[in-house]
């Protein structure tokens, strides 16, 4: 892991309100460049609207999101926060790729036609680059006979692949995975963390929110436990997971999982 003083992503208090309902709830955080972050947590604490926060695509209500350095996602106009113009948000979310628990491909295109759109729309890079782009992709996630076939055609663990193959199309600098494995059948789980697996050795930084606690303990530089929108604790894999454990809301947990 590099530990360069400067982390790649900073949130520093990072509050977001449904109505009455305090999802994230002052919410600091820092992912230095090649980290592997896993988040962890009962259903409902948070976890799903901090990753959706990350990406703007929930809109927080207070605090501030630094990507390499510089403030990103909002402006300040007459003392009130605005999401940043269109442009901008595009270019983020192209730096910050995210994966979601299902597939949102395209049904009426082939699995290269999901995979080229990123580039080819957002990124108007010219069909021949962004279809190469898209073929080394699919051949890093293991789908490369998968190419002209159309989404319905695939497995629910394949349909997953396609979407860590798009997301990867945009070459990013952070990847955010929203529980990838919680849409499919349990055969299917070890194929999608088995390409998470892939991007890992290769340095990709990374924040995952997950409910498998054993992927969780072997590919986490540094697990968080979050619980009604606060961060309870956090640590290496062997102090969060470990026998000693001593807050007992997470012991109870871990116990009913592991």
């Amino acid at each position: 892991m590099n530990t360069v003083s400067q982390p790649l992503l900073r949130l520093e208090n990072i509050t977001k309100r449904f109505k009455e309902l305090i999802a994230v709830n002052g919410v600091c955080l820092d992912v230095p460049l090649g980290e592997k972050l896993v988040i962890i947590g009962p259903s409902g604490s948070g976890k799903s609207t901090l990753l959706r926060s990350i990406n703007l695509l929930e809109k927080i209500d207070e605090g501030s999101i630094q990507f390499e350095g510089r403030e990103v996602g909002y402006v300040m106009r007459n003392g009130t926060r605005h999401l940043d113009h269109s442009q901008a948000i595009s270019a983020l979310r192209a730096e910050i790729g995210m994966v979601f628990q299902h597939f949102h491909l395209f049904p009426h295109m082939t699995v290269l036609g999901n995979v080229m759109e990123g580039p080819l729309t957002v990124q108007r890079k010219p069909a021949a680059e962004a279809r190469a782009i898209a073929v080394d992709m699919l051949v890093k996630v293991g789908l490369p006979d998968k190419s002209d076939v159309f989404p319905a055609t695939l497995s629910g663990g394949q349909k997953q692949r396609v979407a860590i193959a798009r997301a990867l199309a945009m070459r990013p600098k952070l990847m955010l995975f929203d529980e990838p494995t919680s849409a499919l059948d349990p055969e299917l789980v070890g194929e999608v963390f088995d390409a998470i697996h892939t991007l890992a050795d290769e340095g990709m930084t990374m924040v995952i929110v997950t409910h498998h606690m054993g992927f969780a303990r072997e590919l986490a530089d540094r697990v968080v436990f979050m619980e009604s929108g606060n961060f309870l604790a956090q640590g290496t894999p062997a102090e969060v997971f470990g026998s000693g454990q001593d807050n007992e809301r997470i012991r109870g947990f871990l116990n009913r999982l592991l």
